[in-house]
């Protein structure tokens, strides 16, 4: 567990980076542009990125040793944030902030795609946990893995904020492109004792999407589990499209990026749990009542324009997540052999990935013409605007709350 423990500590690092980069776009573009459609752009197209890159990603794992993975992983994101940081000195900001100018593309394109070169990190992490944890073990591994995500989210969240709103884009570029080297120099000095994989045959491709179908049919029920995992997911991209605008609708930038990193105790807290008790007997009917109860919360956190309800929302969501995840993670360990498991896990972030920016793509369009002008001026305000609430962020808790009752039904 020492080595893994390193490794953690060392992606860690690179994950608070690499989100760090990402929220402080999301967060400089909208208080910019104040436009729903270009955070759920955003939103969406970093889903479509995840989702194209997840089967790549997983078939060079099975066939590279685990650390040169990561060292590519954080080669390229150190490639793609240092990029990005000279378009921003040399190019106009007006420019970038044009979703319809090209520069504007390639800027998030860049910053995208060394946000999306950490998910190679995440599933070569993820092996590790065979690779290096005794098998019962593996669930506190996972609560171990669980608690740097909240980690990484409660410190992103709340830096993002704060530089954004402080400093301004320019300093998060910065910032990033010097931790992440940092980080990157000891990565190299940890040596992971492992056998070399066997190389990709001739009949394999780097996209080996039958391989990992294969695998996924060897074991009964785990293709119904990647399935409902893409379910919520897909209404799970409603929420990436639109929680970020509806929070700076109600708070600043400065506020709001602190919420996140309280809420994000929750997720911290959580994760340690399941380092230290584990998941129990039946992590599948974890994985059941963890979403229903989410969902649940999803119903009702937006049913006023309040901070304390979304918090309380966020807070119930955040300490349920890491339990999920664990929980999928520590079935997929147990029954895929440590041979296939890249290709699996990734198979499972091209799914899952590929449900979401469905959502995010249609929801922000959606909810700028029909749900939030219902609310402020339609017949939805005149339906239910004297309880529910009028205004801007009125529609978006509606389309809030209608997921969260279609997830509900659907678990």
């Amino acid at each position: 567990m020492t080595l893994f423990a390193r490794l953690l500590r060392n992606s860690l690092v690179t994950s608070v980076m690499g989100t760090f980069a990402w929220f402080a776009l999301t967060f400089w573009v909208y208080i910019e542009t104040r436009s729903v459609v270009a955070t759920s752009v955003l939103g969406g197209a970093f889903g479509v990125f995840t989702a194209v890159s997840g089967m790549f990603f997983g078939t060079y794992v099975d066939h590279t040793r685990k650390h040169t993975v990561m060292v590519v992983s954080s080669l390229v994101t150190l490639g793609c944030f240092g990029a990005a940081t000279v378009l921003y000195v040399v190019v106009d900001t007006t420019s970038l902030l044009q979703v319809g100018h090209p520069l504007f593309w390639v800027f998030v394109t860049l910053l995208m795609a060394g946000g999306v070169a950490g998910n190679l990190r995440s599933i070569a992490l993820s092996t590790t946990v065979t690779l290096l944890v005794e098998p019962e073990r593996h669930a506190h591994a996972n609560g171990m893995i669980g608690t740097v995500m909240g980690l990484s989210l409660a410190v992103t969240s709340m830096l993002s904020g704060l530089v954004v709103g402080r400093l301004g884009m320019g300093w998060a570029l910065g910032i990033t492109l010097g931790v992440l080297a940092l980080a990157l120099v000891h990565l190299l000095a940890i040596r992971v004792p492992e056998e070399q994989p066997p190389p990709r045959g001739p009949h394999v491709r780097s996209f080996d999407f039958a391989g990992a179908v294969a695998a996924i049919r060897e074991v009964p029920g785990l293709g119904t589990l990647v399935a409902f995992a893409a379910f919520n997911n897909l209404i799970g991209g409603i929420f990436m499209a639109l929680m970020d605008a509806y929070g700076l609708e109600l708070v600043s930038v400065e506020v709001w990026g602190a919420l996140w990193a309280g809420a994000s105790g929750a997720f911290i807290v959580a994760g340690l749990v399941v380092s230290r008790r584990g998941l129990g007997e039946n992590p599948l009917r974890l994985i059941l009542l963890g979403n229903l109860l989410s969902w649940a919360v999803c119903c009702v956190f937006a049913a006023r324009s309040s901070v304390v309800l979304l918090t309380a929302g966020m807070v119930v969501w955040m300490a349920l997540m890491p339990m999920i995840e664990a929980a999928e993670q520590t079935v997929l360990q147990r029954v895929v052999p440590f041979e296939q498991q890249g290709r699996v896990f990734g198979f499972g972030q091209t799914v899952e990935g590929a449900a979401a920016p469905v959502t995010a793509f249609l929801i922000g369009p959606l909810a700028e013409t029909v749900f939030i002008p219902t609310m402020v001026d339609g017949r939805g305000a005149d339906w239910i605007g004297d309880w529910f609430g009028r205004g801007p962020e009125r529609g978006m808790a509606l389309v809030f709350t209608l997921a969260g009752l279609v997830g509900v039904v659907g678990t």
